[in-house]
This record gives C-alpha cells, sequence and structure tokens, in this order.
C-alpha cells in the first residue's frame, strides 16, 4: 500500500510539473504576423505572394502567422483587384505615419506592426523571422466554439494576459484563391494569393474573455477555406499577441 501511494503521488507530481511547465512555456511564447501589402496589378508583388506562401507553409505549426492585405492604389492601371480595399490601402498610410515615412509601396512587408521591408526580399524576410521568433509574447489566445454559417462566423476567445491597454482585431481570410489576371501589368498570368484578408474590425471592448460574430462578405465563395485570426495591438499598433483557426 505504501509503495502505491508513493507512487501514485510521484505520478501527481510529475503531471502537476509537467503541466505547470506547459502552460509557462505558452504564456511565453513568441509571435509572428507578416502583413504583406500587395496588389494583383503590381508586376513586382507575384513573387512576394510566393515567398508568402512559401514562409506560411514552412511554419505553419508554430505562432507565425502570414496575411495579405491588397490595396486599391494599383487598380486604375487596367486591372481592379478583386481583393482590394481602400481600407487596406489607408491601413497602410497609417503605418506609414508611424514610421515617419511619407510613401507606401508594394510589395511591402510589416513585421508584428514595427518595421517594414520589401516583401519579395527572402533573405530579409528569413532573418526578421528569426529575430521575432526568439522574442516572447505575454499574452496566450484561444479561440474555440466556432460556429461557421453561410452569413456569419462565431467564436469564443480567451486572452491570457493584461488587456487594460491593448486593442483587438478580427481578421477573417480566405486561405487561397487563384485568379486569372486579363488586363494590368500581370495581364494572362494566373496568380495564387495565400491568407487573403476580406475582413477586418476592431473589437468596441477588448476583455479577457467573450464571444465575436463576423459576416462573411459576398466575395467568399463556398468553395473557399477560411481562417480567422485574432490580434492584440499596443497603443503604439505594435503586435503583441495573436491565435488563428481554421475553419
Amino acid at each position: 500500500m505504501k509503495r502505491k501511494y508513493l507512487i501514485t503521488l510521484s505520478l501527481f507530481t510529475l503531471f502537476f510539473f509537467a503541466s505547470f511547465s506547459d502552460w509557462t512555456a505558452k504564456k511565453d511564447n513568441s509571435v509572428v504576423v507578416l502583413e504583406l501589402f500587395t496588389s494583383q496589378g503590381c508586376s513586382s508583388c507575384p513573387s512576394a505572394d510566393v515567398l508568402l506562401e512559401k514562409v506560411g507553409n514552412e511554419y505553419k505549426d508554430e505562432n507565425v502567422f502570414t496575411l495579405s492585405y491588397h490595396v486599391d492604389y494599383w487598380d486604375y492601371i487596367g486591372w481592379k483587384d478583386p481583393f482590394s480595399k481602400k481600407q487596406f490601402t489607408e491601413k497602410q498610410r497609417s503605418y506609414a505615419q508611424k514610421f515617419n515615412d511619407n510613401r507606401i509601396y508594394t510589395p511591402a512587408v510589416i513585421v508584428n506592426g514595427k518595421e517594414h521591408f520589401v516583401g519579395s526580399n527572402r533573405s530579409k524576410m528569413y532573418a526578421k523571422i528569426k529575430e521575432y521568433k526568439n522574442k516572447s509574447s505575454n499574452y496566450t489566445i484561444s479561440l474555440g466554439a466556432i460556429e461557421n454559417t453561410a452569413k456569419n462566423i462565431k467564436f469564443n476567445y480567451i486572452i491570457d494576459g493584461n488587456v487594460s491597454n491593448v486593442k483587438a482585431r478580427v481578421v477573417l481570410a480566405i486561405q487561397e484563391r487563384t485568379t486569372e489576371v486579363k488586363r494590368g501589368e500581370n495581364a494572362r498570368r494566373t496568380l495564387k494569393n495565400n491568407n487573403i484578408v476580406v475582413s477586418e474590425n476592431y473589437l468596441t471592448q477588448v476583455k479577457t474573455k467573450g464571444n465575436y460574430s463576423i459576416d462573411i462578405p459576398e466575395i467568399v465563395t463556398k468553395n473557399d477555406q477560411l481562417s480567422v485570426f485574432l490580434i492584440l495591438e499596443n497603443t503604439q499598433k505594435d503586435i503583441v499577441g495573436a491565435a488563428k483557426a481554421n475553419l
């Protein structure tokens, strides 16, 4: 009986410390969010789109999140990007103001809201991923209980961390779409884009737990696979936490 008791106690102790270690690792994990500003009307963008897809596939099991924001300032060339939005152009301008830079360009990647570089620069992309993966986050985000209907998506979230001075945005993205471009700089090319942002909205109030509903835009088809992201920012627009759920 004494031996059995000791074995049981040892197993309990092992389980306790394993659980504690796992919780600590998750709480202190890193997060890398790569926001690519791109356009199907830009001849320099397809190489960046390909690189973003490659990176997304390589780090799919890690906290490296890739997003494609299609801007509208290339639409005048002759091809209107079906995913372009003025909202995303304004988002890029907002980053430029943060960086004290009076220009916006494509393809441009913003890393964790902190710095930018040319989105097709392979060596810099991997260097920045490595750099930011070595920086811990004070937040752990869990997404669950996702309900997907024809018109909207509902989900619950839990945020482990101090949310008193953060903003949270919910991003809906199409995982992959192929487009035959008929005009403009990429005329007669078939382009593949990944994690195409089709909706982005900020929570009116950030709590440690809650639920949210996203309306599905008309551009989403029944064949599209979708992903939901919850991204936390501080008051300087630095990204401090993120989570993703595939639908």
